[in-house]
C-alpha cells in the first residue's frame, strides 16, 4: 500500500472527503483482519518493519536532510530544540526501529479476558479486549510519531491512518514505506497503516469531519492543532493538551539530587512534552539553592524568566509575566518562581498547569503524598525528571502521546489505551424470567 494518492489540484474539498472516505474503507477492512490476527503474525509484522527501517537507513536519512534543506531554503529559522525534534541520526534511526521492535515484545492486549464471574442463574460473563478499529492519527514536526503510533496499532489490532507534518513529511513518508513492508512480508494486508502524502489542512479537516469512517481521532502536537482538532471534530477525540509542566523544589529536598533533577527535567532534551517549563521552589531554601540550579542551567545554555522574589537574589535574571507562567516554551527558557510551601505551589500549577507532568523534589513523605495525591495532572513524580513522562519509559514499548483528559486514558498512550472491551455471555439453556 503506498501512501494515499489524492489529486491536489482540486479546487474544492471533494478530492480530500473523498480520499479520506476510500481510505477508511480500505482501513476498516484491514482493521478486521488484524484485530483476528493471531500475535504471532502481528509480531513478526513488526520485527519485519524494524528490519526494513534498518535496511531503509540511508533512504530515511537523504529524506531527512531533504526536509531540514526545504526549511532552511525558505528562510525558517529553526530554534536548536525544533531543530532536534525534526532531526533523525543513524543512533536515532537504529532506536527507533529498536522501538518496534520492543513493542513486538509486549504481552498481547487482544487475546485475554479482563475478568470473568458467574451470575446466581449460572450464566458465566467475561469482559474481554477488543481492537478500537480505525484510528486517525494527526502529528507534525517529529517523524518518529509515525513508526511509534503504527507499531501500537499493530500490535492492538487497529488500522491507522497518519497524517504527518509539512516539515518532515518526506521523512515520514519513508518511515510509512518500511512499515507498510513489515505488513507484506507477514502476510497482513498494508492498508492497516496509510499516510496521507499532503500536509495540506484540508485533509485534516477531512479526516476530522469522517464520523463513522474513523473511530477515534488522536493529535499529536502544539497547542493550536489541538484546539483545532477538539473544536472541528465530528470523530471523538483523545487529545493532550501542552505539557506546561512543573517542577516543584520542597524546603526538605536534597540540594544535589535537587540540582541533578531540575538539570535534567528542562535540559535534557528541552524540545519535548515531557520538559520542565517553570521552576517551582520554597523561599527558606532559595536563597541558597537557586543560584546553584541557575548556573547549573545556565553552563547548558538555557535561559529564564524570573518572578520579582527570585530576581532579589538573582537581580541579572530576565522580569517574569504572568504569560510567561502560562507558556509552553518547547526550548532552552525555564520560568522560575519562589513559593511560600506545597499549598501555594499546588495553586500555582492549578493556576498555570495543563494536567500534563508534575514533579516534586523533596524527602518529606507527607508532603510528597500529599503532592502526588492533589495535582490534578496524567502523570505526578516524586523526586524524578519529569522526562521521565514517555511510553518507553513506562515500560509501553512506544507511545502515540499523553492524553491529559479525563475520559478513556491518561498519561502516555500505549497498547492498553488502543483497546476497549466487549461481553460474551455463555450459558447452557437459559431463558429469562
Amino acid at each position: 500500500m503506498m501512501a494515499m494518492d489524492i489529486d491536489y489540484t482540486a479546487s474544492d474539498d471533494d478530492a480530500y472527503r473523498l480520499s479520506v472516505a476510500e481510505s477508511a474503507k480500505r482501513a476498516r477492512a484491514a482493521s478486521r483482519i488484524l484485530a483476528r490476527s493471531t500475535r504471532a503474525s502481528r509480531d513478526d509484522a513488526l520485527r519485519k518493519a524494524a528490519a526494513a527501517i534498518r535496511s531503509a537507513e540511508s533512504t530515511i536519512i537523504t529524506a531527512n536532510d531533504a526536509d531540514l534543506a526545504a526549511i532552511d531554503n525558505s528562510g525558517t529559522r529553526l530554534t536548536e530544540s525544533f531543530r532536534d525534534r525534526l532531526q533523525l541520526t543513524s543512533a536515532r534511526i537504529a532506536a527507533l526501529a529498536k522501538g518496534v521492535e520492543s513493542v513486538a515484545e509486549l504481552p498481547d492486549p487482544l487475546d485475554r479476558v479482563l475478568s470473568e464471574w458467574t451470575r446466581p442463574n449460572g450464566l458465566i460473563i467475561r469482559r474481554v479486549p477488543q481492537a478500537i478499529g480505525v484510528i486517525g492519527i494527526i502529528f507534525e514536526s517529529r517523524p518518529n510519531v509515525g513508526a511509534d503510533a503504527a507499531a501500537l496499532c499493530i500490535k492492538s489490532g487497529n488500522a491507522v491512518i497518519l497524517r504527518g507534518g509539512s516539515e518532515s513529511l518526506r521523512t515520514s513518508l519513508a518511515i510509512h514505506a518500511a512499515m507498510t513492508e513489515g505488513l507484506r512480508a507477514a502476510g497482513l494486508p498494508d492498508a492497516g497503516v496509510q499516510m496521507a502524502s499532503t500536509a495540506d489542512r484540508r485533509f485534516v479537516a477531512s479526516m476530522l469531519g469522517a464520523s463513522g469512517l474513523i473511530d477515534l481521532i488522536i493529535p499529536r502536537g502544539g497547542k493550536s492543532l489541538v484546539e483545532r482538532v477538539q473544536r472541528e471534530a465530528r470523530v471523538p477525540v483523545l487529545a493532550h493538551a501542552e505539557g506546561l509542566n512543573h517542577t516543584y523544589v520542597h524546603r526538605m529536598a536534597d540540594p544535589q539530587m535537587a540540582r541533578s533533577i531540575v538539570a535534567n527535567a528542562k535540559m535534557r532534551r528541552p524540545g519535548i512534552c515531557g520538559a520542565t517549563e517553570t521552576l517551582l521552589i520554597d523561599s527558606t531554601i532559595a536563597a541558597t539553592l537557586l543560584p546553584l540550579i541557575v548556573a547549573d542551567l545556565s553552563a547548558l545554555g538555557c535561559s529564564f524568566r524570573a518572578c520579582t522574589r527570585t530576581r532579589e537574589i538573582l537581580p541579572n535574571l530576565p522580569d517574569a509575566s504572568d504569560t510567561d507562567f502560562h507558556t509552553e516554551w518547547l526550548d532552552a527558557i525555564l520560568s522560575i518562581k519562589i513559593v511560600e510551601g506545597p499549598t501555594e505551589a499546588l495553586d500555582h500549577i492549578a493556576r498555570h498547569g495543563s494536567s500534563h507532568t508534575e514533579a516534586i523534589v523533596t524527602n518529606d513523605v507527607v508532603v510528597a503524598q500529599r503532592f502526588l495525591a492533589e495535582v490534578d495532572s496524567a502523570v505526578s513524580l516524586w523526586n524524578a525528571s519529569t522526562q521521565f513522562c514517555d511510553g518507553g519509559e513506562f515500560g509501553f514499548g512506544a507511545e502515540i502521546g499523553i492524553a491529559t483528559g479525563r475520559i478513556h486514558a491518561r498519561g502516555p498512550i500505549g497498547l492498553e489505551q488502543l483497546v476497549t472491551f466487549r461481553y460474551q455471555v455463555l450459558g447452557h439453556g437459559q431463558v429469562r424470567p
